[in-house]
């Protein structure tokens, strides 16, 4: 590699690192209470599966109609959003607005026992781990703070590769991992802020992806509205949005649903005009049947008045990116030994960027140069060359 090129990888490295570490470290340490989401919820009795007992609420319980009725008798003057089963326990939840398009702000979570039918309530709001997801989410910002977030992902990414880049040459003449303790306390740093970033790249890299197609969530969803939605139901484009009181029976779409798409699991409903269906389709998700495909959905479009099947099809590959990617981001595939690990590479992640941080603040006048050598020369620098950074270490 040229000199000229080390150049423009360390500097791509040195910007891309600095713009977006205070969001980083932000990012990681809102995180790291997120990935023990469900372990915090149960200490906090917040956890309403285990106390329940029973067949899941996807595969059998109490009609679904009888469960909205009495979800709309704790919400009178409201109408339904969203409809959502456990595959683990008998927990079943239903959204309520005001409106079929009622905004985040607006929306009243309810948890049902589906086999007995009994109201658990409504889900608590305003908690610690709601107010560490919103800020991890969006800051606060709705959609320009995903994609705010979403572009220091990228920058992250960017890092990381160029710091792979330029790792490369730098250890050329250095075995991998060497640790040059005789040197400068900088130096040493150096050395540890690197190994430290090797070790954890893979990971570093994943959640860096996942967190860019998360913060896109919006856009492929309006985008999966726009196209694929739009093509199932494009024989319904001129139909006058249907009122809350024609809606049909749940039971009877349910059955239309699960016979074009026999042996997969109910995973939520989507009631006519919210963001995942139309003004007069119950959307109907499926999960796939094995571990690796259950986060993948599949939407049945039914029409909520008749109850008859319009459509069924898997969604395109980006949204099943999606779809994918959530779980992953925060280590939810492999239960608490995942999580875990998650957490400990985000502990390495928070140490790389302090010390990327402090390595920055402690540089000397010349400092972009010097470091461009010392690549250049694979590690292998001169005595002035660390006497000089001993002093300003």
């Amino acid at each position: 590699m040229t000199r000229r090129s080390i150049r423009f990888w360390y500097l791509v490295h040195k910007w891309a690192s600095l713009v977006a570490t205070a969001f980083l470290l932000m990012l990681c340490a809102t995180g790291l209470p997120l990935i023990f989401h469900d372990e915090i919820d149960a200490a906090l009795g917040e956890d309403y599966e285990a106390s329940l007992a029973g067949p899941p609420s996807a595969d059998a319980g109490l009609p679904l109609d009888t469960m909205l009725q009495t979800a709309l008798a704790d919400r009178p003057g409201e109408v339904p959003l969203f409809m959502a089963f456990s595959q683990d326990s008998p927990l079943l939840t239903v959204t309520t607005g005001s409106a079929p398009d009622a905004p985040g702000s607006d929306m009243t979570l309810l948890f049902f026992d589906r086999t007995t039918g009994t109201s658990l309530g409504p889900a608590p709001t305003g908690g610690f781990l709601d107010f560490m997801l919103a800020l991890h989410t969006d800051l606060f910002l709705g959609l320009p703070g995903m994609l705010f977030l979403g572009a220091m992902g990228f920058l992250f990414v960017l890092a990381l590769i160029s710091g792979v880049v330029l790792y490369a040459p730098f250890m050329r003449r250095l075995r991998f991992g060497t640790l040059r303790e005789k040197r400068s306390a900088r130096v040493r740093t150096l050395d540890r802020h690197n190994l430290v970033g090797m070790v954890a790249l893979g990971w570093m890299l994943v959640v860096g992806a996942t967190g860019i197609i998360n913060a896109l969530a919006d856009p492929l969803t309006e985008s999966w509205q726009n196209g694929e939605l739009a093509e199932m139901t494009a024989r319904y484009v001129d139909a006058a949005p249907l009122p809350p009181a024609q809606y049909g029976s749940l039971d009877t779409a349910m059955a239309s649903a699960q016979a074009a798409l026999p042996g997969r699991s109910p995973q939520f409903i989507g009631f006519p005009g919210g963001d995942w269906s139309t003004a007069q389709h119950y959307a109907i998700f499926f999960q796939g049947d094995r571990a690796l495909t259950q986060n993948l959905l599949t939407p049945a479009l039914v029409d909520a008045r008749t109850g008859e099947l319009t459509d069924a099809r898997d969604m395109p590959a980006l949204n099943q990116a999606l779809m994918l990617s959530k779980p992953l981001h925060f280590g939810d595939y492999g239960g608490l030994v995942l999580k875990l690990v998650w957490a400990a590479m985000t502990l390495l992640t928070i140490w790389v960027l302090w010390t990327g941080i402090a390595l920055w603040l402690r540089r000397g006048p010349g400092h972009a140069e010097r470091r461009v050598d010392e690549i250049a020369q694979g590690g292998m620098v001169g005595q002035s060359f660390d006497t000089s950074l001993a002093r300003r270490a």
